[in-house]
């Protein structure tokens, strides 16, 4: 007599075995594939600076606190109180100035650049466009030029965060050196789009101070190199142009203490600011100021496995941290001192810094005017 294992199999006994087999097989090469990714995703992320606390921090963690809502926030804020906070901003914070931010339907930046004939609207902040045609930026640049336009509300909130000693860090998408106005110290600020605050220029890396370039864009020149005659650029980064240094260096260090993210006016599509979200511990909060609801990230997209994380999880069942405030910047930032009694402070901060800048507005003016007089 033979084993059963010596019997010959029937051709259905056969199928249901090389489906087994073809079931192992693909569940072997998915998990081989994850593998990659997760190793690639890791390889990626450490070799470009851009650790997340996810990888740092496996723990799971339970709701931070319990109302996950703007009053519990604001709630918890006023009874526990938070040490290390961050800021997040984009164009959202500076639309009440009169600067348009760059993608809202109508209003947007893209949608009104039409007049400088450009091949698409983003051309206007490319390396190659402007080496080839540099007026375009310059005669958009003179109309939202830093100096036209005073800070908000939200960028005065930043500036209080700072006064009361919970400013860790505020990080900026904004090129508009709004901050600086509203005077946020350099050693808080990170620019990563870069900033008009400094320009250098292209041929012979010589740097021109930012009154030089406002003088040259005011007097419809093109801002010109006095030492090799090639063109001068503010320093802000363009499409295709490596972030500042700071950008790489300082979010390993301060994403690990923070305790609360605050981000608001940004559409976080733009990376790699948009991933910076995804470096906050996991036990700090996270807050959204935005006329929506953004930051979600899909886990199978390139996002998340070059990025490293999930992104905002709002409306996830698996939200333990962060809250939104649907709104304009300058109507949460209100409510939020509101909620915490510093309405007053604030006030009286944006009351006597727009006097203090419309007095040197009007010594500027004045020697303008001395200076045409004299020449």
């Amino acid at each position: 007599m033979c084993d059963d294992k010596d019997k010959p199999q029937t051709s259905k006994a056969k199928n249901k075995n090389n489906e087994e087999s073809n079931q192992e097989t693909e569940e072997t090469v998915k998990e081989e594939e994850d593998s990659t990714m997760e190793a690639m995703r890791k390889f990626f992320a450490q070799n470009l600076n851009l650790n997340t606390s996810q990888d740092e921090d496996d723990c799971t963690a339970g709701k931070l606190i319990d109302d996950l809502s703007f009053e519990g926030l604001c709630e918890h804020w006023k009874t526990k109180g938070f040490k290390n906070i961050i800021t997040m901003v984009g164009a959202g914070i500076s639309t009440s100035a009169g600067i348009p931010d760059f993608r809202s339907p109508g209003s947007g930046l893209y949608d009104n650049l039409q007049k400088y004939n450009l091949p698409h609207p983003s051309a206007i902040f490319e390396s190659h466009y402007f080496e080839q045609n540099p007026k375009p930026f310059f005669a958009l640049a003179k109309e939202l030029y830093p100096g036209s336009f005073n800070p908000t509300p939200s960028h005065y909130f930043v500036r209080l965060l700072h006064e009361k000693g919970l400013l860790l860090r505020h990080y900026t998408q904004n090129i508009d050196t709004l901050e600086r106005v509203a005077g946020i110290p350099d050693e808080k600020l990170v620019e990563a789009h870069g900033t008009f605050y400094t320009n250098h220029c292209m041929g012979c890396d010589m740097h021109y101070s930012m009154e030089w370039m406002k003088d040259q864009i005011f007097s419809d020149k093109l801002p010109t190199c006095t030492n090799c005659k090639s063109v001068v650029k503010p320093d802000i980064v363009f499409f295709g142009e490596n972030l500042p240094d700071k950008f790489y260096t300082l979010p390993g260090k301060d994403f690990n203490k923070c305790d609360l993210l605050i981000i608001m006016g940004t559409s976080l599509e733009v990376q790699p600011f948009a991933s910076l979200v995804d470096r906050a511990g996991r036990r700090c909060l996270r807050l959204l100021i935005n006329r929506t609801k953004v930051g979600g990230n899909d886990h199978g997209g390139l996002s998340y496995w070059f990025f490293g994380g999930p992104g905002l999880m709002f409306d996830s069942p698996n939200n333990t941290r962060d809250i939104a405030y649907v709104g304009d910047c300058d109507d949460g930032v209100w409510a939020l001192v509101g909620a915490l009694g510093w309405t007053d402070e604030l006030s009286y901060l944006i009351k006597t810094e727009n006097e203090r800048l419309a007095k040197e507005n009007a010594v500027q003016r004045q020697r303008k005017e001395k200076d045409k007089q004299s020449t």
